[in-house]
């Protein structure tokens, strides 16, 4: 993969993303030990004549060893970013699911990360109305999520299928009280996000020029190194200076508005030398080839 990652690199990448279903789980089949650090800090290592960024996403939160974590910090390139997708936080509906942990458990993890990677972003994802989901249960989640913080979270509604094996559980959540748990939740989290998101107005960031909106072709949009591509929110470049934006260059953005997902900012200072190509983008899930998309 670091060769991938090399010859990727050399054509002008400036992002890449390892996504499987567990990729702290790397290398476990071979018997490596602590095999995502040591992939993540090979990938760090690799010379460019240009700022890079290496993402992972999902992780398993028992998996998260503190070797992993100061792996992250200790390299500008490894963007300060974990996706580990939670699911819930009550004790009881976590046993069903078949996970172990609670929310006490996670608050202490969360906390290890942040104080060892100043920055990060922390996204999650949770699960309203698994069967057995009491009021309580859910009112537990609430109080986790109202705690944690996160910068960003996803809320998916159980849905019942004859091929899980939830789908034998007694215990089922009816509808309608499915789809206004995940409404509160979300409204919960809504209002974390605008928080967080106004803290940061004032302040300069690197952000990864993607290109003319999708909402509009008068309005460009980029991306923090802490929006992750596709499931995140982006930043709308309200002013972009005196010299022309091009599609997959890191420019720095004041960010002068927040949203509830989004921000609005104004790109600074001069523009990068021009290269060939720019291809700000490739997502590899490991062991696969992947060939580079080359942008205008």
């Amino acid at each position: 993969m670091q060769t991938e990652a090399t010859r990727l690199f050399s054509q002008d990448v400036r992002e890449i993303n390892l996504i499987g279903q567990d990729t702290t789980c790397f290398g476990e089949d071979l018997g490596i030990k602590d095999g995502l650090a040591l992939l993540l800090e090979r990938l760090a290592q690799i010379d460019t004549p240009h700022e890079k960024w290496v993402r992972f996403l999902y992780c398993y939160p028992n998996k998260i060893t503190q070797r992993l974590l100061d792996t992250i910090a200790a390299h500008k390139t490894l963007v300060p970013y974990i996706d580990m997708p939670l699911q819930h936080a009550s004790a009881p509906v976590l046993k069903r699911m078949k996970r172990g942990a609670n929310g006490d458990i996670f608050l202490r993890l969360i906390e290890r990360i942040r104080r060892t990677i100043p920055g990060v972003a922390i996204r999650t994802s949770m699960i309203v109305g698994f069967p057995g989901e009491t009021e309580q249960d859910f009112q537990a989640l609430c109080q986790f999520v109202q705690a944690a913080k996160f910068d960003r979270m996803g809320v998916f509604s159980y849905s019942d299928e004859d091929t899980s094996a939830s789908f034998q559980l007694d215990g089922k959540v009816n509808a309608r009280t499915i789809y206004n748990r995940q409404r509160r939740l979300m409204a919960l989290q809504r209002k974390i996000s605008r928080t967080r998101n106004r803290a940061l107005v004032g302040s300069h960031f690197p952000v990864l020029v993607e290109g003319p909106s999708a909402d509009s072709d008068l309005v460009w949009q980029a991306r923090l190194s802490t929006q992750a591509p596709e499931i995140d929110g982006v930043c709308y470049v309200s002013d972009a200076g005196e010299q022309p934006l091009r599609a997959g260059e890191i420019r720095t953005m004041r960010i002068t508005a927040a949203h509830d997902y989004d921000l609005t900012g104004e790109i600074i200072g001069a523009p990068p030398p021009a290269s060939k190509s720019h291809a700000p983008l490739v997502q590899i899930r490991p062991g696969a080839y992947h060939e580079v998309p080359h942008l205008p």
